[in-house]
């Protein structure tokens, strides 16, 4: 079944590259088709992330109040999702079913026979690593605006930090080592999540002053 997956994959990268005339073309375009299907899982993923970091602060109180008696803690932790329409486990959902296409893209583009002329702009090959190293850059930089927006704006230090400056470096690293082809592929997901995230963000933004302002009626 995984394979079937990969085969798809390289199929249509086979596909977009042959009508685009470029197999580098062809990358951008399944890769953001790619991201167009998963933008309703995304929306639904940072919608809850949104919840969760609004209800943060009373799950802290929570914390604190009942940090000698855990089933109580866990009984009022359960009320307050309930109250606010939380599900943490609907949180993660989205991001499991992202994982196997998106390792499926990564497997694709790693083995992927691009043939003799498969060159892209001022890469030389797509099946060699970038030898000026600007799409590893630009897949670091993108990476990291991308994280940062996820993150809750109180965010300092800790674990947060770690993903807001480790994620680019890594990112940044395995578009560097890896074939061209795939740093594209890796640099056109992250500009393309910086773009849904800050329309996401406004979205809501949005959603949350209609429910202000719904408060504010009702009061």
């Amino acid at each position: 079944m995984w394979q079937a997956i990969v085969d798809v994959v390289r199929n249509a990268l086979e596909l977009f590259g042959g009508v685009a005339g470029n197999y580098g073309v062809g990358i951008i375009i399944l890769t953001v088709l790619v991201r167009l299907l998963l933008v309703p899982l995304t929306f639904s993923q940072n919608r809850m992330t949104a919840k969760m970091q609004k209800i943060n602060p009373e799950l802290q109180e929570i914390k604190k109040k009942y940090k000698n008696d855990s089933q109580k803690m866990n009984e009022e932790t359960v009320k307050l999702w309930k109250e606010h329409g939380v599900n943490p486990a609907a949180g993660c959902l989205p991001l499991i079913i992202q994982m196997p296409i998106i390792i499926a893209m990564f497997t694709a583009l790693r083995t992927f026979e691009f043939g003799a002329d498969a060159s892209f702009l001022w890469l030389p090959h797509l099946a060699q690593p970038d030898p000026l190293y600007l799409l590893p850059v630009m897949a670091a930089v993108s990476t990291f605006f991308q994280t940062r927006s996820t993150m809750q704006k109180n965010a300092a230090g800790g674990n947060q930090a770690i993903m807001m400056y480790g994620m680019p470096v890594f990112i940044g690293y395995i578009s560097a080592q890896f074939p061209a082809g795939l740093a594209l592929y890796l640099t056109v997901t992250q500009v393309f999540g910086v773009a849904q995230q800050y329309v996401v963000n406004h979205f809501l933004a949005v959603e949350a002053r209609q429910e202000q302002e719904q408060e504010g009626e009702s009061a």
